[in-house]
């Protein structure tokens, strides 16, 4: 049996099978077919801690990636999904974004540190940033060509990873999308400036769209659709404010989808809780793999056998460092969520950890650095899925509040957390903002607590 892993950048929950009005019928037509999650969670709302807890398996204050990896944050290798199947005999092949090691486009370095075999990503040198979705369709190609040739002498791995919906957004808004039609997340205010920068994602998102549905065609074409575990998914909630890098759903729901051959399901879809730290002991059980003993994740392997599951119990999310340090951890149940930021003294945002866009320049003309954040929430999401009333003074939900302080507190002990030991210390390879700094890429060092000493530095 082979995987294939299918990951695009800051989408979120944001295509059609989920409710957005999106041009993503690729996506939808593979939710059809297969197990669309309807409450499927990160880890992390940043990208390389989010990934790196998806691919081995265990929180990032646990897999050394704290922040981004392009900042001087390292990862423990060895635990890397492609290194550990890559032991067991797979043929491991990287094409496109990952975002564990260097620069999320150094896929050329990141080859063998990860544990890939082969590296078949084209080159991303000659495109601008607003231009990275044409890599895309280019890597998408070279997936296609090297299935096509595939021999099938080794099962394989292959993380197919897309720059598409990252910012900078294409310059050029596609003709099929209406920018008066393109009403943002609920989340998001609603006037020509967010429609426009909203149309831009759609037009990213059009295209990865584009690239999914040419990959599982060839799949098909090829027969080898049957005999793959396939799983889409995203790292984090959408770039934008008050989403990405926050522990709210629209910053740690994932659209989350998966095919698993031969699978005897109840339902297409599926309402339990899971995470992005429990697919790697989900495919260690559908590959017949005995699981490392550093998984802390849950498997799910029992819902493609017909078995009842009924999910985590609750989901663990956290934040170290974005570009600047934001220590903060959430649990979630399915009713309820519990939010506490361990900087306390510091109840403003983090701008630094928003990244910019016409929403953050707009945003900022009406009084963001005024905003306040509690460094306690709890929310009743039943009664508040968009996470806008605090409830933790609230005398009806103090047995609720201290049962999730409760469990937030054995699971941070449980792993190791260092935040129950005070702040983490800065190191000085860690190239890290001032959490008061507006713009994520400053080129002012007095923007900055360190400026790191890697090479990757420069990039932000």
């Amino acid at each position: 049996m082979n995987v294939l892993y299918l990951h695009t950048h800051d989408t979120g929950r944001v295509i059609s099978p989920y409710g957005y009005k999106v041009p993503t019928p690729n996506y939808e037509s593979f939710c059809q077919e297969n197990l669309l999650f309807q409450n499927a969670f990160c880890v992390a709302p940043t990208c390389s801690p989010s990934r790196a807890g998806l691919l081995t398996g265990c929180y990032p204050h646990q897999n050394g990636m704290l922040g981004l990896a392009q900042r001087g944050f390292e990862l423990d290798k060895e635990k890397h999904l492609a290194n550990f199947l890559k032991d067991r005999g797979f043929q491991t092949v990287l094409c496109g974004v990952q975002h564990e090691y260097a620069y999320y486009l150094d896929h050329d370095l990141a080859k063998e540190p990860l544990g890939y075999l082969e590296d078949i990503s084209c080159d991303c040198k000659k495109y601008e940033e607003s231009d990275l979705i044409y890599w895309d369709q280019e890597n998408a190609d070279g997936v296609c060509n090297w299935l096509e040739s595939y021999n099938g002498e080794k099962p394989f791995f292959l993380s197919y990873g897309m720059h598409c919906t990252h910012r900078e957004f294409p310059k050029e808004i596609h003709e099929t999308i209406n920018v008066d039609f393109s009403q943002p997340p609920i989340n998001i205010f609603n006037n020509k400036i967010t429609r426009e920068d909203f149309a831009r994602y759609k037009t990213s998102l059009r295209i990865a769209d584009g690239n999914i549905g040419k990959i599982v065609r060839k799949m098909k074409d090829i027969n080898l659709y049957d005999q793959t575990i396939i799983i889409i998914t995203t790292d984090h909630g959408i770039a934008y404010p008050f989403s990405k890098c926050t522990l709210n759903d629209t910053g740690i729901g994932v659209l989350m989808a998966m095919r698993y051959p031969d699978a005897k399901l109840k339902s297409n879809s599926y309402d339990g809780l899971i995470s992005h730290i429990d697919i790697f002991p989900t495919i260690c059980d559908l590959l017949g793999l005995e699981k490392p003993d550093y998984l802390v994740g849950k498997s799910f392997a029992g819902i493609f056998k017909g078995e009842d599951y009924e999910g985590d119990d609750l989901i663990f999310a956290e934040i170290n460092f974005h570009t600047s340090y934001e220590p903060a951890r959430c649990v979630r149940t399915k009713r309820y969520k519990y939010i506490r930021f361990f900087d306390e003294e510091y109840n403003k945002l983090n701008y630094s950890n928003i990244d910019s866009s016409p929403i953050k320049d707009f945003l900022k003309d009406y009084q963001l650095m005024e905003v306040t954040k509690d460094y306690e929430a709890l929310y009743d999401l039943y009664y508040d899925p968009v996470e806008q009333k605090n409830i933790i003074q609230n005398e009806r939900y103090q047995e609720v509040a201290e049962e999730l302080r409760k469990s937030m507190r054995l699971l941070m002990e449980k792993t190791k957390d260092p935040l129950l030991h005070g702040p983490i210390r800065i190191k000085p390879e860690w190239k890290v903002n001032k959490k008061e700094c507006f713009l994520p890429g400053s080129k002012n060092e007095e923007d900055y607590e360190s400026l790191g000493d890697n090479q990757y530095s420069s990039y932000h």
